[in-house]
């Protein structure tokens, strides 16, 4: 569990770190396209926080939020509630079998059913995830001429694993 608990908190010092570069600037900080793309990344980590958790899925539409800064600030308070739930995790569950709600769409939308995935398996999804839309946030910052931060797992750990700093 200790290497997931590393990736989860280089995932919230990455998001913490791109959004300061967005929210920093003004070619950035009204940008629909970043915001969509954050929204979705929050909103997956939610989701599958609410199956880890066992709780209800309640996510806002992207409408929802009428400022960056409250879904930048959205997304910060998921950190802390994951912080919660990774302190509480037993790993005998790792293994155990998940039910992702949404994967009758995958069937729908993409021809197959899905299989298992175990808990484990569905953390994994989500820190890839993340990274992934990290990525298209990143090259959107490019598309802007905004310089992005470093936010490889190298240079974190190089860095000391440094808390993330939010806006």
């Amino acid at each position: 569990m200790n290497y997931l608990n590393d990736l989860f908190q280089h995932m919230h010092w990455a998001d913490a770190t791109v959004w300061q570069s967005v929210l920093n600037s003004e070619r950035t900080s009204e940008d629909e396209k970043i915001a969509e793309l954050f929204h979705h990344v929050h909103s997956v980590q939610r989701a599958f926080l609410a199956v880890w958790t066992q709780s209800p899925i309640a996510l806002p539409k992207r409408e929802h939020f009428v400022s960056m800064q409250q879904l930048a600030d959205w997304g910060r308070t998921y950190h802390a509630e994951l912080i919660s739930v990774l302190g509480n995790i037993d790993t005998g569950r790792l293994p155990e079998q998940v039910h992702v709600p949404w994967s009758r769409f995958m069937e729908k939308q993409y021809g197959y059913t899905p299989g298992e995935t175990t808990f484990e398996e569905t953390m994994h999804q989500v820190l890839l995830h993340s990274t992934h839309h990290r990525g298209q946030i990143v090259r959107r910052l490019r598309e802007l001429e905004v310089e992005p931060p470093m936010i490889d797992y190298i240079a974190w750990l190089w860095q000391g694993r440094p808390d993330p700093v939010w806006p």
